[in-house]
C-alpha cells in the first residue's frame, strides 16, 4: 500500500493525518512531493518516505509554494505500481497516476483555485501572481486528475464534501481525520508560561484568523493568550511561541482555561486535541468545527472572527462549568483507529468493485459557478498525463 502526500515541509492538519496513516496502516509506505525532516513532524523520519524528484531543490523543501508550477506535472509523471494508493491531498497528490485502486482522502480541493480569497490573505505577492498566470491550467488539470475513473473521494468534513460536489460532481463519503493526543502522552512544561491562559494555535496564514484572537485580547485585559505558530515574540498580554515541541503543545493544552480557533477551517483539528485533554474550545459556526463541537458539551460557538465576537466567546467559555471527563469521551469516536478502520472499508469496497461514486453516465458535472463545464465521457479513457495543457 502506498500513501501519497502533497509535501511534507511544515507541522500542519494534513501532515499530522499523513503521519497517522502510516502509522495505522501496516506496511504502507509514504510518497511525497519534497520532504523537509526539519519543517514537518519528527516522527516521519522513523518510516519509509520516498520523493520526487523536485526534491533536489533546496529552496521547495524551504518553502513548497516555490514549487508551485511544478507540482502539477511533477505528480502527473510519477506513476504508482502499487495495488492500493491512498493519497492524502490538498491539491497535488491526487494527480499521481496509478494501475491500481486509489482513494483520495481529500482535506479540501485546492483552496488556491476554488477559495483563492482565502488562500491569499497574507501571502506573499509573488504567489498571488503566480496563481494568477497558472489558474486556468491548472484549473483544467485538477479536475481531470479528480474525475480519473476509478477513483474514490473521502471528504474529511461535510464542508469538504460539499465543495467536492461543487467542485468536481462527485458524491464523496465523509471520514473525520484522527487526533491521535492521547491523556496519557508525555508532556513539558513551558517556562515562564502559568496555568489557566487561553490558547489559539495555527500557522501564519491569513484564514487562521489569528490576528482576530490577538485583537480579541483588547477586550480581555485580565486574561493571558499564548499564540503557538507564530514568531517568538510578546506584547501586552499575548505571547507567541514557535518550535513547539509535541509535548510541549499537550502541555499547552492540557493547562489551558480554553483553546480559540476561529480559523476558515476545513476541518479544523486542534479543538479536538484540547478536547483529547480536557479542555474545551471557542469556535467559529461554520466550517469542519461544526462536525466536532457539540454546544455546551465539548465548546461554545461564536458567530463570525470579529474580535468582540471572539472576545464574548471566550467570556461564556469560562463562565461555564465544563465536564472534562464528557469532553475527552467525545474525542473517542476520532481516535486513529476508528479512522483506519473507517478509511480501510472504504478501500476494500473500492478494491471489490463497488460502484464508482461519481455517475460516469451523467455526461457533464456541474461546475463551481464561472467555469466551463467538464464531459465526463471524455475523461473516462484518460490520465493526467499532460498537466498543463
Amino acid at each position: 500500500m502506498l500513501i501519497v502526500h502533497d509535501y511534507l515541509t511544515q507541522r500542519g492538519g494534513a501532515e499530522r493525518v499523513a503521519l497517522d496513516l502510516v502509522r495505522t496502516l501496516p506496511g504502507a509506505r509514504l510518497l511525497t512531493s519534497v520532504y523537509d525532516p526539519e519543517g514537518t513532524y519528527p516522527e516521519l523520519a522513523g518510516y519509509d518516505v520516498a520523493v520526487l524528484p523536485l526534491n533536489r531543490v533546496p529552496a521547495f523543501r524551504h518553502d513548497a509554494r516555490r514549487a508551485l508550477p511544478f507540482l502539477a506535472p511533477a505528480f502527473s509523471l510519477a506513476r504508482a505500481d502499487d495495488d492500493v494508493v491512498i493519497c492524502s491531498s490538498s491539491g497535488w497528490a491526487h494527480g499521481i497516476r496509478t494501475r491500481g485502486t486509489k482513494v483520495v482522502y481529500c482535506h479540501n480541493p485546492a483552496r488556491w483555485l476554488y477559495q483563492p480569497e482565502e488562500y491569499l490573505q497574507g501571502q506573499p505577492g509573488w504567489v498571488g501572481l503566480g496563481l494568477r498566470l497558472l489558474r486556468r491550467p491548472l484549473l483544467r488539470w485538477d479536475r481531470a486528475a479528480a474525475l480519473r475513473p476509478g477513483t474514490t473521494y473521502v471528504a474529511n468534513s461535510t464542508t469538504v464534501q460539499r465543495r467536492i460536489k461543487a467542485a468536481y460532481g462527485i458524491d464523496a463519503v465523509v471520514i473525520p481525520p484522527p487526533v491521535s493526543i492521547r491523556a496519557g502522552d508525555p508532556q513539558e512544561a513551558v517556562p515562564g508560561i502559568d496555568p489557566g491562559f487561553l490558547l489559539t494555535v495555527g500557522r501564519a496564514r491569513g484564514y487562521k484568523n489569528t490576528g482576530a484572537v490577538c485583537a480579541a485580547m483588547r477586550h480581555l485585559p485580565e486574561q493571558r493568550l499564548v499564540v503557538v505558530g507564530e514568531a517568538d515574540r510578546a506584547w501586552g498580554n499575548v505571547t507567541c511561541l514557535a518550535g513547539v515541541s509535541d509535548a510541549r503543545l499537550r502541555w499547552l493544552y492540557a493547562n489551558a482555561a480554553a483553546l480559540v480557533a476561529v480559523a476558515d477551517e476545513d476541518f479544523g483539528l486542534t479543538p479536538l486535541e484540547a478536547n483529547a485533554l480536557g479542555t474545551p474550545a471557542v469556535v467559529l459556526r461554520r466550517g469542519g468545527y461544526l462536525d466536532s463541537v457539540v454546544e455546551g458539551l465539548n465548546g461554545v460557538f461564536v458567530g463570525d472572527a470579529e474580535p468582540a465576537s471572539i472576545a464574548a466567546g471566550i467570556r461564556r467559555a469560562l463562565a461555564a462549568r465544563w465536564d472534562r471527563a464528557a469532553i475527552q469521551a467525545h474525542v473517542d469516536e476520532f481516535r486513529p483507529e476508528v479512522f483506519a478502520k473507517r478509511l480501510l472499508d472504504v478501500v476494500e469496497q473500492a478494491r471489490t468493485g463497488r460502484p464508482a461514486l461519481i455517475d460516469l453516465r451523467e455526461p457533464v458535472a456541474t461546475p463551481p459557478a464561472g467555469l466551463p463545464a467538464i464531459d465526463l465521457r471524455d475523461l473516462r479513457d484518460r490520465a493526467p498525463t499532460d498537466p498543463l495543457p
